[in-house]
């Protein structure tokens, strides 16, 4: 029990609160990572304690209901956990909706691309189904802008659904680079000047052999440059971009670092959709306690892969596990056990925030 309580301590520096509450929150962290759920009645039968398991349960109930996050507070803590404050960063917007019953759960995440995978940073409940607006998206990027600036965005990054002449316009204002893939039947022009859809700019490229076009295109009531490529199953990958780069189309599959996050959180993870949490609050403190358990494990697995052992790579060239999946792993295997090696983790484990908070930005 050394982590909860090193934990314990560590956390209830960061956040204001009760420290019944911080020992509640870093149970149910620490209880995700063992059950790898999000089930309360599951995670109610392994948080710890002498007591029953339906007083358990209540407990964790009356976390969701009365426990505030800062989520600023907890932005800047997962920025420090990855050292973000160096050098600069591509931002990925996606959204993951499911729906229980009758009730709809949009999520929209700003989350920070870092070596194949998204970092979770901002994110919110959309109140709909579908789409996100052109003002939910600049919420998300304004935040971001208010708490860490500009000096560490690369880019922004965002596939088929993030697009349209206000949103562009918006990050145009705010001097962000931008990659977004857009539909096939997008009008522009040719280079004769005539009004086509944007794939026939495309039809006679080969085959996943990437074709920039020269010089700026309207597309969506802006001039941009526009990369893209036909693929073996006979769509149009076609980026836009604000920036004259040969990579566009290297640097927008960056973007599929979020739906990678978006597994570890969901299926292959944690299992977000067996939520029975209805209220938009509680589904937000949810995603923040997956947000710090994710980070726990991801960051577990870093140390363990670059300082450890290396994870294997199979016969086909790939990984057997990203780092999430490795730390997880590990942390389970060695939880229960007495001996140096689980000592040695759980010391780790308190270690990452404790360096989070002398270095980078976040300073308690």
């Amino acid at each position: 029990m050394n982590t909860i309580s090193g934990l314990t301590a560590i956390l209830a520096g960061i956040f204001v609160a009760d420290k019944r509450r911080i020992d509640c929150l870093v149970k149910m962290i620490m209880g995700l990572i063992l059950a790898e759920t999000v089930n309360l009645t599951r995670l109610a039968c392994i948080v710890f304690g002498h007591a029953s398991q339906a007083s358990h349960y209540r407990r964790l109930q009356r976390f969701f209901s009365g426990f505030r996050f800062d989520y600023n507070i907890l932005a800047r803590l997962i920025f420090s956990l990855f050292g973000f404050s160096e050098g600069v960063h591509y931002l990925v917007l996606d959204r993951t909706n499911w729906q229980w019953g009758k009730k709809n759960i949009n999520i929209l995440m700003l989350c920070i691309a870092y070596k194949k995978i998204g970092i979770p940073i901002f994110w919110i409940l959309l109140n709909k189904k579908g789409n996100s607006s052109t003002r939910e998206r600049a919420a998300l990027i304004s935040r971001f802008i208010k708490i860490f600036g500009k000096e560490n965005i690369a880019g922004v990054l965002g596939d088929r659904e993030f697009i349209g002449k206000d949103w562009f316009s918006y990050l145009q204002q705010q001097g962000l680079k931008f990659y977004f893939r857009i539909k096939k039947d997008a009008d522009t022009h040719n280079a004769c000047g005539k009004s086509v859809q944007v794939n026939w700019l495309f039809y006679d490229s080969e085959m996943n052999v990437v074709k920039k076009l020269k010089g700026l295109r309207p597309v969506y009531g802006h001039k941009l440059f526009i990369s893209g490529m036909r693929l073996a199953d006979g769509e149009y990958l076609i980026v836009v971009s604000n920036c004259d780069e040969c990579c566009a189309i290297e640097v927008y599959g960056r973007r599929w670092e979020i739906e990678t996050l978006f597994g570890c959180l969901k299926s292959k993870g944690f299992r977000f959709e067996e939520t029975r949490l209805m209220k938009h609050d509680r589904i937000k403190k949810m995603i923040g306690l997956l947000a710090l358990a994710f980070c726990i494990a991801h960051k577990t697995g870093e140390w363990r892969h670059e300082e450890i052992k290396a994870i294997v790579v199979k016969k086909h060239g790939r990984p057997q596990y990203n780092c999430f999946r490795y730390g997880i792993n590990w942390i389970k295997e060695k939880w229960y056990q007495s001996t140096q090696a689980a000592c040695d983790a759980i010391t780790r484990l308190i270690g990452f925030f404790k360096e989070a908070q002398v270095t980078g930005e976040f300073m308690l």
